[in-house]
């Protein structure tokens, strides 16, 4: 990869629309842009073979078939990444080639409007300081924030960044579902605030559920994670129950410490929130 602004992009699935996002992204760093799909003549080999930069953005149950594919049309002078939601399994299956290999994960969805102030992480394999430098300069030229971390660290903060609030959200939903009640009934009770939670709920069920399930069920630190939020359910429906009124101080006291001065920060900023929805 030339270790300047101009580069040829190719971006294998990139008629999707986290691939469509990305090609603007780099059509406007002043790049030329190439797509593949499964329906364009454009197929991932030649885009392995005549880019640059080659991009995956593909589901992540095939992530590792798509870049075996391609592994062998790589070369030195190219740089390979991948959008996955997770690093571990892609890094590894991309150092298998010849390239510079640096691992991507966009903590978005295809549906924002601009990089301003979305993080993406970066997890280096294989590559020189000159071309990380040159792609994350070109996330930062659109206001993107990134964290730069390992593969495993990545994986292992995904289980619970991911794992563990999908699904408390999950588990929200079936919960109501199992009761008979739908956030259409519950509205006309709700202040701005349960507004919030309910519809983090509901912003999630209209994604995709493949993606969701494979980010849950492939990533091998998410079990861990599940099993300690079953425990820890178990034993705030004990402390609620118990007759024990201040077993629930001290639990509620406990997590209070815990999570420190972010409890501060984040009522100012729910309290943001709850203003915006109001003044809407």
């Amino acid at each position: 990869m030339p270790g300047s602004a101009a580069m040829k992009v190719g971006i294998i699935g990139g008629t999707g629309r986290m691939g469509r996002l990305f090609s603007g992204v780099f059509e406007r760093a002043g790049n030329e842009v190439i797509c593949s799909g499964r329906n364009t003549q454009i197929t991932a080999a030649d885009i392995a073979a005549g880019s640059d930069l080659v991009l995956i953005s593909v589901p992540i149950h095939v992530t590792a078939e798509v870049i075996r594919d391609i592994v062998p049309y790589l070369t030195e002078s190219q740089v390979i990444c991948d959008l996955t939601s997770l690093k571990v399994f892609p890094v590894r299956e991309m150092l298998c080639s010849k390239a510079e290999v640096i691992g991507l994960h966009p903590m978005f969805g295809p549906s924002v409007r601009t990089l301003e102030q979305q993080t993406i992480i970066v997890t280096p394999g294989r590559c020189s300081q000159e071309n990380l430098e040159l792609l994350i300069g070109t996330f930062e030229g659109e206001g993107a924030r990134i964290t730069i971390t390992t593969p495993e660290a990545h994986d292992r903060m995904m289980a619970v960044v991911q794992g563990l609030t999908h699904f408390v959200t999950l588990s929200m939903a079936e919960t109501m579902r199992r009761i008979g009640v739908t956030p259409a009934e519950t509205q006309p009770f709700m202040s701005p605030v349960y507004q919030i939670e309910t519809g983090l709920v509901g912003r999630l069920l209209s994604q995709d559920p493949v993606l969701y399930a494979d980010m849950l069920r492939m990533n091998p630190y998410v079990p861990a994670v599940l099993e300690a939020c079953e425990n820890a359910v178990s034993d705030v429906r004990s402390t609620i129950l118990s007759v024990d009124s201040g077993l629930f101080e001290q639990m509620f006291t406990r997590n209070s410490k815990h999570f420190g001065d972010y409890c501060t920060t984040s009522l100012s900023l729910t309290d943001s929130l709850i203003e915006a929805m109001v003044k809407r």
